[in-house]
């Protein structure tokens, strides 16, 4: 049913239809009332697209995450949906499960008048993203990752990674391992790879390279990383730069007739539903990615409705989970 239907029954013209619709300019009450009348019997839904156009809004926003499927994403993305709602908006959700290339056709193909806003999950900025993004007449925020010029959120990985390396430290252990992904991501790859070695070179202990193993974020990567670790020596803690990587690297560490924490200490980062139920419950910082969201949302929101971009950093807080992955060796 259309307006002009709606219009025909009450007995009055479409446009005092639309300004019964939309409350805008005056209707006698009499009409107001027929109007109403006529709305709640025929239980009319308006077409919420067709206002959105006419409004130039399209009440919707676009989310690009690098793989759907992770606990991280979906904890994100139920951030997002919160204040979403709060302003009548509705999520399109693009997965690019970790293809560079994917994010830029999502990027365009989004930003093509389909939505309001775009907030993207980034493992890597690359100068195509920058070129794309520059060109963007909507507003967009990154989660994850730092760019000038566009508002940020971020988590504190480098406070917090050396949170946990100082902690081993603390217990006693000099001989620590690292596993850790590729460098293009710049949060994970770079920055918690520097607070692990600053945290040593801080403590007077040497850093090896015989210590790392860089891979993916894959589990399985870790656990043949953690064993390659082990076949050039038996280290007395493992700072895995994820959860999932810290799994992997149990894991390898029981496989080879290990014990954690008695022979090996492990943690991670991140704090996934999982850690706490493994088995040993796994030392590792919370992040609160569903905050992330939530704040990322908020920012989005506030550039839309005031037309206004800000670029602003925000910096997420994280919380210490001790666990017993860890043993003190201190003697």
């Amino acid at each position: 049913m259309k307006i002009k239907d709606i219009a025909k029954l009450a007995g009055v013209s479409p446009a005092t239809v639309s300004r019964v619709m939309n409350n805008k300019g005056y209707v006698k009450a009499e009409k107001r009332k027929a109007v109403e009348r006529v709305i709640r019997d025929v239980n009319y839904q308006p077409n919420e697209i067709a206002k959105s156009l006419k409004n130039q809004k399209s009440k919707m926003i676009g989310v690009i995450v690098p793989k759907i499927s992770t606990e991280t994403a979906s904890r994100v993305v139920d951030g997002i949906t919160t204040v979403a709602k709060e302003h009548g908006y509705q999520l399109i959700i693009a997965n690019t499960n970790l293809d560079v290339e994917e994010e830029i056709r999502y990027l365009n193909f989004l930003s093509n008048k389909l939505v309001d806003g775009i907030i993207m999950m980034a493992t890597e900025i690359t100068p195509i993203h920058e070129e794309v993004m520059s060109q963007l007449t909507i507003p967009i925020v990154i989660v994850g990752q730092k760019l000038e010029g566009y508002t940020s959120v971020l988590h504190d990985d480098y406070r917090a990674s050396k949170a946990m390396v100082n902690y081993l430290i603390d217990k006693g252990h000099t001989d620590i391992a690292f596993i850790g992904v590729d460098p293009k991501d710049e949060a994970v790859g770079v920055i918690r790879k520097k607070a692990y070695t600053d945290a040593l070179e801080e403590a007077g202990i040497s850093v090896s390279n015989q210590q790392f193993a860089i891979g993916d974020f894959e589990i399985e990567t870790a656990y043949k990383s953690m064993g390659e670790l082990l076949t050039r020596s038996q280290p007395t803690a493992v700072f895995a730069v994820t959860d999932h990587l810290a799994i992997g690297a149990i894991h390898s560490i029981s496989d080879h007739g290990l014990r954690i924490p008695d022979d090996i200490s492990v943690v991670g980062i991140g704090d996934v539903k999982l850690a706490k139920y493994f088995s040993p419950p796994l030392t590792t910082v919370h992040y609160m990615f569903k905050t992330s969201g939530i704040k990322a949302a908020e920012a989005l929101f506030e550039n839309i409705q005031t037309g206004v971009r800000k670029n602003q950093d925000i910096m997420i807080d994280f919380q210490f989970e001790e666990r017993s992955s860890v043993c003190s060796i201190i003697k």
